[in-house]
């Protein structure tokens, strides 16, 4: 049910997880184990937004579930704020999500927020002035660094680190679907 990252791919605290061990898998109910999709392909929602759509944690301590309850095992802990994750399911109060290396589980609504961020992927990057990559670079961050999103368009979004802003390509970060357009 859960594939576990890599240790061997991530700088030690990459992510801010612990992981739980001994942990007895069980089924979640039958009500939250599938949705049915549209013609799209998109899911149903039970709060009428978007599945999938990202959201950040919103508490410095968030623990991901084996199933849609506390009832069910702790099967990581996550230790970083603002951590972008994407929602992929809903049953009452508890949120499927998936998380940058693709860990799911299930996670009380309470502990996320709308803040949108973006995880920095693969190496370090360059931030630039304009969303453009002839324009002078600002600044270089490192793989793993969280940023607040202040806006995207097209190819390009807009971040804020520490009060620190510069453009990035799409590509280069995680919390943002291809064709999605923030202001």
């Amino acid at each position: 049910m859960f594939k576990r990252p890599n240790p061997s791919l991530l700088p030690a605290g990459l992510l801010g997880l612990t992981v739980a061990f001994g942990l007895a898998v069980q089924a979640a109910p039958a009500a939250a184990q599938g949705t049915a999709g549209d013609e799209d392909g998109a899911k149903a929602s039970e709060t009428g937004l978007p599945l999938p759509r990202f959201v950040s944690l919103g508490a410095s301590e968030v623990n991901l579930r084996t199933g849609p309850d506390r009832r069910y095992p702790i099967a990581w802990v996550y230790k970083r704020r603002g951590l972008p994750v994407e929602i992929i399911q809903e049953y009452g109060v508890w949120r499927r999500i998936r998380d940058v290396e693709g860990v799911e589980g299930w996670v009380n609504r309470h502990l996320l927020s709308n803040e949108r961020t973006a995880y920095v992927t693969a190496q370090v990057r360059t931030l630039y002035a304009r969303p453009e990559s002839g324009s002078a670079a600002v600044w270089r961050v490192e793989p793993g660094v969280v940023a607040k999103i202040v806006l995207c368009e097209e190819d390009w979004c807009q971040l804020n680190i520490g009060g620190r802003t510069g453009w990035i390509r799409r590509n280069e970060i995680w919390g943002v679907y291809p064709r999605e357009t923030i202001d």
